[in-house]
């Protein structure tokens, strides 16, 4: 007479997969789930950008949510241009002038500006960025780094003692 194991198969297959869904519930809240923003008040802002042959300088630029944003455009060079993404805000500088424009970061999130003048062949290549908000890419990232570990090191856990009996 052959002897069946306990049927207890179905149970830890249960087990397995409810674990294996809590890790990937945690890994998906950790990448999408929206983070608070810090409460930093709106300020009032002074940002110089120098543009030459096909570069902006600073090329990124960081600003809070809320902030009202005064951009100085100077061209060292030829006529250049400033027009940033998602908002409807354009400058046009005159070589050695500076142009003047100001507004209101109200949308968060990271945005392209670009030269909005043909000002050579490298035109297409003049692109900055701008940053409203804070960057929570690296605190995703550590979070799904512990997980990693977490989910790495759980097989070597200690054994619960419930496994351990047998079943007369």
């Amino acid at each position: 007479m052959v002897s069946q194991p306990p049927n207890n198969t179905a149970k830890e297959h249960w087990k397995h997969w409810r674990w294996t869904f809590l890790f990937a519930v945690s890994a998906l809240l950790i990448l999408f789930a929206p983070l608070p923003l810090p409460g930093a008040a709106p300020a009032d802002r002074h940002i110089r950008i120098e543009a030459s042959m096909f570069q902006f300088t600073p090329g990124e630029l960081k600003i809070n949510p809320g902030d009202r944003v005064t951009v100085e455009l100077v061209s060292t060079d030829v006529v250049h241009g400033f027009s940033l993404d998602g908002y409807n805000f354009e400058l046009k500088a005159d070589p050695g002038q500076t142009a003047t424009g100001i507004f209101v970061a109200d949308k968060a999130g990271d945005f392209r500006f670009r030269c909005s003048v043909a000002c050579g062949n490298l035109h297409p290549f003049m692109i900055g960025k701008l940053r409203v908000g804070p960057n929570f890419l690296l605190a995703r990232g550590i979070g799904l780094g512990l997980l990693a570990v977490i989910v790495a090191l759980w097989p070597l856990r200690k054994p619960s003692t419930h496994r351990l009996r047998s079943r007369p």
